[in-house]
């Protein structure tokens, strides 16, 4: 295991623990609502994971907006293969649902990581955003 993917993973633990600190406070003391208190967790947390991914996991020197860019369509991507292994579980293969969240991690942390590492914080410059 390479100490970036572990860099990595520890991004992934500090945003994920920041983000729900974030979802619980906002519905205990800003807004007893869940759609705002996800959208302000996920919001955090993803802007976390750009931040210390961009500096310190792969050491990106692309442009802020350049990379901001790449790194919400990879979220996009390995959100979405989250979600489909989640419901191919669920509907397809008749896991629990719970369980079916827990498989959904891991085809989320490999694509997001091999997609932050390949395009959103390539170490090349030979594809210009």
């Amino acid at each position: 295991m390479s100490w970036q993917f572990i860099r990595f993973s520890i991004v992934g633990a500090i945003n994920t623990l920041v983000g729900l600190l974030v979802i619980f406070g906002t519905k205990a003391f800003l807004y007893d609502n869940d759609v705002i208190a996800n959208a302000a967790g996920y919001g955090t947390g993803l802007s976390i994971s750009f931040v210390l991914n961009k500096s310190w996991t792969f050491r990106d020197r692309s442009s802020v907006l350049a990379s901001g860019i790449r790194f919400m369509g990879t979220f996009a991507i390995a959100y979405a293969f989250n979600l489909g292994t989640v419901l191919i579980c669920i509907f397809w293969l008749g896991v629990d649902p719970y369980l079916a969240q827990v498989l959904g991690i891991p085809p989320y942390t490999v694509t997001f990581y091999l997609l932050c590492k390949y395009m959103a914080f390539r170490s090349d410059d030979s594809i210009k955003v």
